[in-house]
């Protein structure tokens, strides 16, 4: 299915039938913008793993399977699936979009240590340049820790309670540009706390886990607050669809935006949980293996003492 111009909802409504979740998997709509991304994107990881492994270096497979297949493959279902199909149709479809793009995928594209690889892979100039960038004073304030918690936070409200999120249901450029920008505010949030690649902005696993605990609340607080407000968010484009030819099999456009904050809060938490859950396992491995290395190097030191403590008799 190709979708239909953003530009009239009334027009746009006429191909969309009854959505079940069949539809979910069926339903897909083939944008440039996505599959361009994953095709770029999937293709140089792909290529630098294989280069990697050409001159005899491992490379975990987990690692793959996390940036393409879960990562992009996760973007490209969420905007070119079902979802990205309904997503200016139904509120809740949309904020199940939302979700994946702002949370789901930039923690699997972090898991995936892209950065890491392409510092192994690539040539000499091309190498010197990312490394510029990383230590770059634009990248460290993108990565400044309260900046990227604020940023993470405000946007969601700004997205939801400001002109924005209407503009990206009437203008193709505009939604596109809201999926990206999902997506970066999550890597810019995933990617330092994540601590895999070496990206500035990474701080210590105590101070990790407060910044995951601080954040959970706040997507629980606009899902309770979409939930309870009794004023439509869009209101004129999905009043509208209602009165084309998918009003028939539309909900109320309130009932599905009380549907959707619920969506927010619970997914939200949930993947919320998750992260936290990777955030603490890593923290338990770094410590672990930072024991390891203070029990290697005081083996030596006892070693070295003994070495001494033998040579001082013959003597």
């Amino acid at each position: 299915m190709l979708r239909t111009p953003l530009a009239d909802a009334s027009a746009t409504s006429e191909y969309l039938p009854a959505l079940d979740l069949t539809g979910v998997f069926t339903a897909w709509s083939f944008e440039p913008v996505p599959i361009v991304l994953v095709a770029w994107f999937g293709g140089l990881y792909l290529l630098g793993v294989r280069r990697l492994r050409a001159r005899g270096d491992a490379w975990s497979p987990a690692r793959t399977l996390s940036f393409v297949g879960i990562g992009l493959g996760s973007f490209l279902f969420a905007t070119s699936s079902g979802l990205g199909t309904y997503d200016t149709t139904l509120l809740s479809v949309h904020m199940v979009q939302h979700m994946i793009l702002s949370m789901l995928v930039p923690l699997a594209l972090a898991l995936g240590a892209p950065v890491t690889l392409a510092l192994r892979t690539l040539p000499g100039s091309p190498r010197r340049w990312l490394l510029a960038v990383l230590h770059s004073r634009l990248a460290t304030v993108l990565t400044f820790p309260p900046l990227v918690l604020a940023a993470y936070v405000v946007s969601p409200w700004a997205l939801y309670y400001s002109g924005w999120y209407p503009a990206t249901l009437e203008s193709t450029y505009w939604h596109e540009a809201m999926h990206l920008h999902l997506v970066l505010v999550g890597a810019m949030f995933f990617w330092p706390l994540m601590g895999i690649d070496p990206v500035p902005g990474r701080v210590g696993y105590p101070f990790r886990v407060l910044i995951t605990v601080l954040t959970l609340p706040f997507h629980a607080f606009l899902g309770v607050t979409i939930m309870g407000q009794e004023t439509l968010i869009a209101g004129e484009h999905y009043l509208a669809l209602r009165e084309g030819p998918m009003g028939a099999w539309l909900p109320d456009a309130l009932e599905d935006q009380h549907l959707a904050g619920g969506i927010l809060w619970g997914s939200g938490d949930l993947i919320g949980l998750v992260f936290f859950g990777v955030l603490f396992t890593q923290w338990v491995r770094s410590s672990m293996a930072e024991a390891r290395r203070e029990d290697r190097r005081l083996d030596r030191l006892e070693a070295q003492e003994a070495a001494r403590t033998a040579r001082v008799p013959a003597e």
